[in-house]
Formats: C-alpha cells, sequence, structure tokens
C-alpha cells in the first residue's frame, strides 16, 4: 500500500486558530504549528496536503504555511458538523486512495528511534497493508481528550496492536469494561495519538453515517465500525504527542520542544533562574 495524500483537519470550534500560532522548534527557528505538523509529513516523502479549515480562513492559513503553501489545497467545511465530517469533505482530494491524517492541535515529537512518528505509522501501514492508528498508552485521567482503543497485542510484537473496539473519549468505567489491554496496568488504556493511514473504506463508513445522523460523527465511530469489516491495527508510536488545544497546552509543547533541542542547556538555566526567584 503506498501512501502519497495526507489531510490535516483544522475546522473544529476553538481548534482554527491552533494551527497559526507560534513556537520555537527543536532546532531554535520559529515557525507556526501548522508549519511543524507539514514538516512532519513531508518527512515521509509526501507532497499532496489537504487542510480542511472553517469558512474565511484561507489567507490567515495561507501565511501560517510559510514555504510549503504550494503544496497544499484548501478544503472548507462550510458548516461545523462534526471531526468525521470534516474528513469527509476531503473526500476528492483523496479520490480512493489511502492517506496520512493528522489533526491540527497536536504536536509530535519522536522517540531515540530516529523516525518521525508519521514515518513509523506509514512504514507498518505499508508492510500490514491496512489502516494502521498511532496509538500511545494514557492515564486514565486523560480519557476525556482522546479516542481510545480495544484490543489484543499481534503475537510477536511490542508495539502493534490488532484493534477490535474503538470508543470516543470513553468514561472510566467503559474503558475498564471495554478497553483494557492484556499486559497493561490498571488506569493506563491506548488512546490516539492523532495520526492514522486510513483506507478509503473509512470514507465510504463516514459518508453513511453522516447521512443518517443529524448529531455531529466524530471519527472513532467509523473507525469502530472499519474493524467490524477489515483488518485494523494500532501502533504504539516511538514518540509524544502534544495537544496544544488543552489548558497550558502550548506551554508544555514549547518546554517539550526546548528541552529536546539545539537551546536546552539556555532554556534549563532560564527556568532555574525564573523558579529562584519565586
Amino acid at each position: 500500500m503506498k501512501i502519497q495524500k495526507a489531510v490535516i483537519t483544522a475546522a473544529g470550534p476553538g481548534q482554527s486558530a491552533l494551527p497559526l500560532q507560534r513556537l520555537v522548534d527543536r532546532d531554535g527557528t520559529e515557525k507556526t504549528a501548522l508549519e511543524m505538523i507539514i514538516e512532519e509529513v513531508d518527512s515521509a516523502g509526501i507532497e499532496s496536503i489537504a487542510i480542511v479549515i472553517s469558512p474565511g480562513n484561507e489567507d490567515a492559513y495561507e501565511k501560517a504555511a510559510g514555504q510549503y503553501l504550494d503544496r497544499l489545497t484548501f478544503v472548507t467545511q462550510k458548516e461545523a458538523k462534526g471531526y468525521g465530517q470534516a474528513i469527509l469533505c476531503a473526500r476528492d482530494f483523496v479520490n480512493d486512495s489511502p492517506f496520512v491524517h493528522l489533526v491540527g492541535d497536536h504536536l509530535y515529537l519522536s522517540g531515540t528511534g530516529g523516525k518521525r512518528c508519521v514515518e513509523q505509522l506509514i512504514e507498518v501501514a505499508s508492510a500490514e497493508e491496512c489502516s494502521v492508528s498511532g496509538v500511545q498508552p494514557t492515564k486514565e485521567k486523560m480519557l476525556p481528550f482522546f479516542g481510545a482503543i480495544g484490543g489484543q497485542r499481534l503475537p510477536q510484537t511490542e508495539r502493534l496492536y490488532e484493534v477490535k473496539r474503538v470508543v470516543e473519549k470513553p468514561t472510566p468505567t467503559i474503558a475498564e469494561q471495554e478497553l483494557t489491554i492484556a499486559g497493561f496496568r490498571s488506569g493506563l488504556y491506548l488512546c490516539f495519538f492523532g495520526m492514522h493511514v486510513l483506507t478509503p473504506s473509512v470514507l465510504d463508513i463516514l459518508e453513511s453515517l453522516v447521512s443518517q445522523s443529524q448529531r455531529p460523527i466524530p471519527l472513532a465511530d467509523a473507525l469502530n465500525e472499519l474493524a467490524t469489516r477489515e483488518r485494523y491495527l494500532a501502533c504504539e508510536v516511538d514518540g509524544h504527542r502534544y495537544n496544544i488545544g488543552v489548558k497550558y497546552g502550548l506551554l508544555n509543547t514549547q518546554l517539550a520542544l526546548s528541552l529536546s533541542g539545539v537551546d536546552r542547556d539556555q532554556v534549563l538555566s532560564d527556568m532555574v533562574e525564573l523558579l529562584a526567584t519565586r
């Protein structure tokens, strides 16, 4: 399976301004969050990228895209009908091809393995010939912010799971009953990382769900259905995701970037000095 396209959603209520925020990257260069997300996709050799935005935001996103503007296709979600429908808006762009999907309010830092997070996911999807969602072990207190999966670890693998159940922002009770993973300690679940490699089947499912319901459809509903129709895996990504849309999300993300980058020593020195004056 060859993945050549990416879809980034940035049209959700309260989400549209987040990719426009500026941070300092690991290399000490100030960039927009949008540029950093595009760089993550670019690292995997993907050149065709669609950004799903709200009406009236195209000018701001053109400016925030920097050098990547000529690589982008802007798709407008004309009405706020939910996350799933936002992805469905990019159907003509995807054109029945597998694609990478990232959310516009997360930034990603790879671990010690050297490969960027998207690269890891695409490598698995290409080898396994199926949809693959990035996941990360997540504490129970964070369940209100993420979709979570239930399933079982693939034999003779450390980081791959066959998905049997997907629930959007589960309660602790539902998570304990339906989403436990053998070998995980109590209170720890596999929650979405904010990136997926998806087959076109997901768009068919989304189209059906959206047409049958008046409520906004989360992607998790379509992925739960996908797990009943075809092989669908989750990959525990070697890296970390940072949600810039939560309280102190931008601060925590900037600290993570700074403390893993070229200015680490200077940032640590400044933090010590700041704490000493409090």
